[in-house]
């Protein structure tokens, strides 16, 4: 919430005396506010107990270093970040659809040297290791699947049986990953609830776990939460080809540590959707 310490934060820091909060939303580690402040000026607080000076970083990194549109960061520390308020419709069309594949397209053409980042990042409110290495098949293995299936289950989230069944594909990744992309810069958790849409195009990007992959991953997390229909990927397509295979199989595969990062934040649910992925290829 917003207390009185926290506005005198917000106040000094913007130079403006705080006159209206709205919430907006909840994530499932922060509280999300829209503030009027004097003047007439609208933004946006995203407060939590710690890790918003990761989310921060993030989406200025984004900002600096790409055309995905995002908000500007006017404050940020641990507990708190203060940032543009972007009028937003809720819904996509066709249109709006291709916007989005243009800008990822445009996103996963950055390139660099190796898989990873320079810093360990965040998805949702989770650790993300992020060591750089030039062998994507075993970053993802080990950096991806096993340690989030570890902490999983260490958690008790996951039994023994699915443990080794996620093992027992890291251990045979390179015989479904062959002719990887090169490590392109990915949003890193894009559904629904981190796009704003406006006149039938993407408005902006929310809450970023950035790192550089094969950008395969980031097409998979789309499919498996249905963030964008067929138009974006016939669009993506056109822009940049999807290689024979993603859909049938290599999606599914990727989609293991999506599930796995949602099992620990929200439970039962997408553990029985890991036990049929793993059930299937181990």
């Amino acid at each position: 919430m917003i207390t009185a310490s926290l506005q005198a934060e917000i106040e000094k820091a913007l130079g403006r005396k705080l006159l209206t909060v709205a919430p907006l939303s909840a994530a499932n580690n922060a509280l999300i506010y829209r503030l009027g402040m004097d003047g007439g000026h609208l933004v946006v607080a995203k407060v939590s107990q710690q890790g918003l000076d990761i989310e921060a970083f993030m989406l200025k990194y984004l900002k600096e270093k790409s055309k995905l549109p995002v908000p500007t960061i006017y404050y940020s520390n641990e507990h708190v970040i203060i940032m543009e308020f972007i009028e937003s419709q809720y819904g996509a069309d066709d249109k709006a659809q291709h916007h989005a594949a243009q800008l990822l397209a445009d996103l996963h053409s950055i390139k660099a040297p190796m898989y990873g980042f320079e810093r360990d990042t965040v998805i949702g409110s989770l650790r993300q290791p992020n060591p750089q290495s030039s062998d994507w098949v075993a970053f993802y293995a080990e950096h991806r699947l096993l340690y989030m299936a570890r902490e999983t289950y260490a958690e008790k989230k996951i039994d023994a049986k699915v443990m080794k069944q996620v093992e027992k594909i890291a251990g045979k990744l390179g015989q479904y990953f062959k002719n990887v992309n090169a490590p392109s810069l990915v949003h890193g958790d894009i559904w629904g609830g981190n796009i704003l849409f406006s006149r039938g195009k993407v408005a902006a990007f929310l809450d970023p776990a950035i790192y550089f992959a094969d950008h395969e991953a980031e097409l998979a997390f789309i499919r498996l939460f249905n963030t964008f229909n067929d138009a974006f990927f016939a669009r993506y397509n056109e822009i940049s080809p999807i290689k024979p295979g993603f859909f049938e199989e290599r999606a599914d595969i990727y989609n293991i540590y999506p599930l796995l990062v949602h099992t620990r934040l929200f439970g039962a649910s997408y553990a029985r959707k890991v036990q049929k992925i793993v059930d299937k290829f181990s």
